[in-house]
């Protein structure tokens, strides 16, 4: 079981406007600490994933919080990143582990499955992560829920992530039981803007 409160890991909108979202992104690393940033962009255009990671890849360095960017792991070494996440599981852990080498972060999503974990952190991973812990409307609605991270917990070496539609009430389900707390959607849209957002996120894991 973890100790201590989980760390903030960030993910970035899956679509923004580079020059309105770097501020927005530095503001909310000035204020809180955050152990990693992740380029969660839906393009598959080369040239606005390379702006968006040169660009937030010296913000982030600079405030020594990590980045990586999902999937697309043969961009991490030309634009200076940390590593990849993965968001089919294990199938590609291996070929981004030999690409990237063993200092370079490799993570991997595995939904609410415990045999995607066990086989994406048998073969590399530096982190699993799990979602989503809130009710959701997509796919089959399924959750990753406190018992999964709970045993995950109890019985794996390797680091686990919560992500996906965390609510107050699933940020307290799992809290104890994991070592990362992964948001984005959660901050990023708030009404009260993501620096408070985040806080109250934060207030939710004390």
């Amino acid at each position: 079981m973890t100790t201590d409160s989980a760390q903030i890991y960030l993910t970035t909108p899956q679509s923004f406007d580079l020059a309105e979202f770097a501020p927005q992104l530095e503001a909310v690393l000035d204020a809180h600490a955050v152990i990693c940033v992740r380029i969660a962009l839906s393009s598959t255009d080369e040239r606005e994933l390379s702006q968006a990671a040169d660009t937030l890849r010296e913000i982030c360095h600079a405030r020594d919080v990590a980045i990586v960017i999902d999937d697309h792991y043969r961009m991490v070494k030309t634009h200076g990143l940390d590593g990849v996440h993965l968001t089919s599981g294990s199938r590609h852990v291996r070929e981004a582990r030999a690409e990237l080498g063993n200092d370079a972060i490799v993570g991997a999503y595995c939904g609410n499955s415990k045999h995607a974990g066990m086989t994406a952190a048998e073969i590399g991973t530096d982190y699993i992560s799990f979602g989503p812990i809130g009710d959701s409307a997509l796919g089959d609605g399924s959750v990753a829920d406190a018992e999964l991270f709970q045993w995950w917990s109890e019985m794996i070496e390797v680091p686990v992530v919560a992500e996906g539609n965390a609510t107050p009430e699933a940020i307290v389900a799992v809290k104890d039981h994991i070592d990362f707390l992964c948001v984005g959607p959660e901050i990023w849209s708030a009404k009260n803007g993501a620096v408070a957002a985040l806080n109250s996120i934060r207030e939710c894991l004390s």
